[in-house]
């Protein structure tokens, strides 16, 4: 049985503009529960964008416009009544480059926990050492808990940050390109925790790396641009199919790299 944490997304005629920009154009999908969904495409497609969309980053940008919906659980997340920072709680994001506070290890998985009102140092301890489990970093980093996160490896900074996002119970983690900036070790063991997350959160990875999408998504999304640069979905299904069986040609020439 899966776990509870997981929320369902679904996006419905999704229209994004920076400004007079139209950056993405009728995006329409279904994101399955506890499963890991790959959004692949040529740079500058969007595909960031509309990660940003499910947890509203793209709030904070000047001159952004969002038609259509989105929904967590079957709830709009665009409505006014949405409490934002809740919506941040449920849907955490990873970043391209691992970026840790620069605080102890302890202190960057007990920030967020303490942000949302939590203060018992056992309770603290607790959730820092599961979060530390989950993402597969404690046994690296317990005896280094009072050290600056910014002395570990590039790796392990990112499964600090993906422990951070855990710290408050998430259901849905977004992750930008996470492996974009670590070496092929560190790649494969934030491949293996993902799949391990997937077993009890619902994971979107946008992702460049063919390879990589094969190997650890469930479905795939293929992004492209139109003429006027806005970014539209080609292809959305299921990552056998997309990859070995695509229904669009523009799809297969991606994939087998023709072109982007």
């Amino acid at each position: 049985m899966k776990d509870k944490k997981c929320g369902k997304i679904s996006a419905e005629k999704v229209n994004l503009y920076y400004g007079n920009f139209q950056a993405l154009r009728d995006i329409s999908l279904e994101i399955p529960t506890c499963a890991i969904s790959a959004i692949i495409g040529p740079s500058g497609c969007g595909k960031s964008s509309f990660l940003r969309l499910i947890n509203r980053m793209n709030d904070i940008i000047n001159g952004v416009r969002v038609e259509g919906t989105i929904r967590l659980d079957g709830v709009s997340i665009y409505e006014p009544s949405v409490d934002v920072v809740e919506l941040r709680k449920r849907v955490g994001m990873v970043f391209q480059k691992p970026n840790p506070f620069p605080m102890s290890v302890f202190n960057n998985i007990a920030f967020g926990p303490r942000q949302h009102g939590k203060s018992n140092k056992a309770e603290l301890e607790e959730i820092v050492e599961k979060s530390l489990r989950q993402a597969a970093l404690w046994d690296e980093v317990k005896d280094k808990m009072n050290n600056s996160a910014l002395a570990l490896s590039g790796g392990q900074q990112q499964r600090l940050c993906i422990a951070r996002v855990l710290a408050v119970e998430p259901e849905v983690i977004l992750m930008d390109e996470p492996c974009s900036a670590l070496d092929p070790i560190a790649t494969l063991k934030i491949e293996e925790l993902m799949r391990t997350l997937a077993k009890d959160y619902t994971i979107v990875i946008v992702t460049h790396n063919m390879q990589q999408a094969a190997r650890v998504s469930d479905v795939t999304a293929f992004f492209m641009m139109e003429e006027d640069r806005a970014g539209i979905l080609v292809e959305y299904g299921s990552t056998s199919d997309v990859f070995t069986n695509p229904k669009d040609k523009r799809t297969e020439d991606y994939v087998t790299g023709r072109f982007g």
